[in-house]
């Protein structure tokens, strides 16, 4: 059955037997979320948590390339370009989703079947059962677009283990299932051939079922991930990454051998350097933080501030845009982002997205 109160084009509520389902329905676009689509989203979930003939929510992506590339970063950067005040509603609007789901009452199943970015980390890997496929590519790429990571990320990455949210913030890479699980972003593994089973037999579990009894389900369907290329490399980012300044990661990487470190070292020379900083700096703040909200206070705080930037501008650009994967950054070096530029970005003048919650 459809739910029909809040039907759009762009984001679908339907129902297997007792599992309320939420398709992303923009598969051109990757499922990239827009404004309406996190605006019908919110008030579903609440719904479905009161709704005592639902036992679980589960999260999945129209089409086969992916569960969502992250929020329509092409109508920011128009809304910026214009200057028109309502651009941060998005993010307004968004990241009250992403603490919904990490606080919500009924076991919440995410699909996290092809590419999982940005805001579709959001609306995944706060949930209770994350599901990652042999096709996941899970990333928070926003150091190569002139931005920083948001949607929560910055409670995820800096509770993974050791240094390892360090590499995934800054690189901004893609990494696979079994580093997704490793990194604390996922939980199961099951081939994607095997998803449309599971959510069968999930929906046939009937109302007020366990996140026991759903962890039971997928379980059985669940299967060894592989080898965590991060894992393996462990020792390694943890090494270098440890430190609390950009310059003195880059200056231990020059240290190290091997192609991992080469790669890392060339991945982060192409990202923007104010956002390479602003990342760390967040990543370091999220680790001392008490709460999710905190963490979604302080990156929309940081979000506004950045559409005052050009790296942004240009780094949609080179990605989306004209898509030369050129991005010119201003500034070039890191040299020249200094600490009270940096002080900047963490004085917010907007209301605070959260009154009173606490997570």
């Amino acid at each position: 059955m459809t739910d029909r109160a809040v039907q759009t084009d762009e984001i679908l509520f339907d129902r297997i037997g007792s599992a309320a389902i939420i398709r992303l329905n923009r598969p051109k676009a990757l499922n990239s979320l827009n404004l309406a689509m996190v605006h019908v989203m919110k008030p579903a979930l609440e719904r479905f948590a009161e709704d005592p003939e639902i036992s679980c929510v589960i999260l999945t992506g129209e089409g086969e390339r992916g569960l969502c590339a992250g929020g329509d970063i092409r109508a920011i950067y128009q809304l910026g370009k214009a200057g028109d005040p309502e651009v941060t509603r998005f993010w307004r609007e968004e990241f009250p989703v992403n603490y919904t789901i990490a606080r919500y009452p009924k076991p919440y199943v995410a699909l996290m079947d092809g590419i999982v970015m940005g805001g579709g980390v959001g609306v995944a890997s706060h949930g209770k059962h994350r599901i990652v496929t042999e096709r996941t590519k899970l990333a928070m790429p926003e150091t190569g677009i002139g931005y920083a990571p948001d949607v929560g990320a910055t409670w995820l990455l800096p509770r993974a283990p050791g240094e390892v949210g360090t590499w995934m913030g800054l690189t901004g890479e893609i990494v696979g299932a079994a580093d997704a699980i490793f990194a604390g972003f996922a939980d199961y593994f099951v081939p994607s051939e095997k998803l449309g089973a599971l959510t069968q037999a999930l929906g046939a579990l009937g109302a007020g079922a366990s996140d026991a009894e759903i962890a039971a389900v997928i379980g059985g369907f669940a299967g060894p991930a592989g080898e965590s290329r991060l894992e393996g490399q462990r020792a390694l980012i943890d090494r270098v990454f440890g430190f609390d300044t950009v310059e003195e990661i880059l200056a231990a990487l020059e240290k190290e051998e091997g192609e991992f470190a080469a790669f890392t070292r060339d991945v982060i020379a192409k990202r923007s350097p104010t956002s390479l900083k602003l990342t760390l700096r967040l990543l370091r703040a999220g680790r001392k933080s008490s709460s999710l909200v905190e963490c979604l206070e302080r990156e929309f705080t940081v979000a506004s501030e950045l559409l005052r930037n050009p790296d942004f501008y240009e780094g949609v650009r080179a990605a989306v845009i004209d898509k030369d994967r050129n991005p010119r950054w201003q500034p070039e070096t890191l040299a020249q982002v200094t600490e009270a530029e940096l002080d900047r970005y963490f004085v917010g003048e907007h209301a605070p997205l959260f009154a009173d919650h606490r997570l």
